[in-house]
């Protein structure tokens, strides 16, 4: 296959090109900017875990202190009841002693109802606390996620420029070269590797590798438009020098 220098220097070019093109695929899976995001977002659901779960522990204690408070209640109703039994004093003996000793069991039942009742309400009291920071907390993640995710879009605008102003100016060179020299270049580089890189000194620019003296002769002896392949990683091979 021919090509002139002019084509091969344009072929160069989009090989350049492609190459900045690759970065820019690379450095738009890897942001920084994405992982802070992303990390701000793990941090802003964990809170609000956090925050779902306190809040039904919450629901819990309240249902807890509600329970409480009414069996609280219904004791104090017993004892009015039993005080006022035993203030009328139309009751027997017996009667007297039962209701003196259900009088002892239902304060010993009430303080004992009191005591549970202090115990969740001030075990609410810490957790209501707890709520109260994780509220904060979610209003920092929030300021944060918001930055970060500002931050991620105005890198991800940038990166998606640069890919539109290489990507505009590949479709010119493609639209200027040789359909069979394009159609080469595409099929080398769906074997994953580059289509073409410049002969530099004894090293492919494709593949790095240095080429043999038997090979660079035979390089080195044909015509300028002949369009050479590497014979390490069969990349186009150019031999095009800055300023030509």
């Amino acid at each position: 296959m021919k090509a002139e220098v002019i084509q091969q220097r344009s072929l160069l070019e989009l090989a350049d090109l492609d190459a900045e093109l690759s970065q820019i695929e690379h450095k738009s899976r890897h942001l920084p900017e994405q992982q802070r995001f992303e990390k701000a977002q793990a941090d802003h659901r964990e809170a609000n875990d956090r925050l779902a779960a306190l809040r039904l522990a919450l629901d819990d204690l309240d249902a807890q202190i509600a329970k409480f408070e009414s069996e609280i209640e219904a004791v104090r109703d017993r004892e009015d009841r039993d005080r006022k039994m035993l203030d009328g004093g139309a009751i027997n003996a017996k009667q007297l002693t039962d209701l003196q000793h259900e009088l002892e069991t239902l304060q010993r039942r009430q303080s004992s109802l009191e005591d549970s009742l202090l115990e969740v309400m001030e075990r609410r009291e810490e957790l209501q606390a707890r709520q109260d920071n994780e509220l904060v907390t979610i209003d920092e993640l929030e300021s944060e996620l918001y930055e970060a995710q500002r931050a991620r879009d105005d890198a991800l605008a940038v990166i998606d420029q640069n890919r539109h102003q290489r990507v505009s100016r590949r479709d010119e060179l493609t639209a200027g070269l040789d359909a069979d020299l394009v159609s080469l270049y595409e099929r080398q580089r769906a074997n994953g590797g580059a289509g073409a890189g410049r002969l530099q000194g004894r090293r492919c620019g494709a593949c790095r590798i240095e080429i043999d003296r038997g090979e660079l002769a035979r390089i080195a002896a044909a015509a300028d438009d002949e369009v050479l392949r590497c014979p390490e990683c069969g990349a186009i091979l150019l031999r095009v020098k800055d300023g030509n």
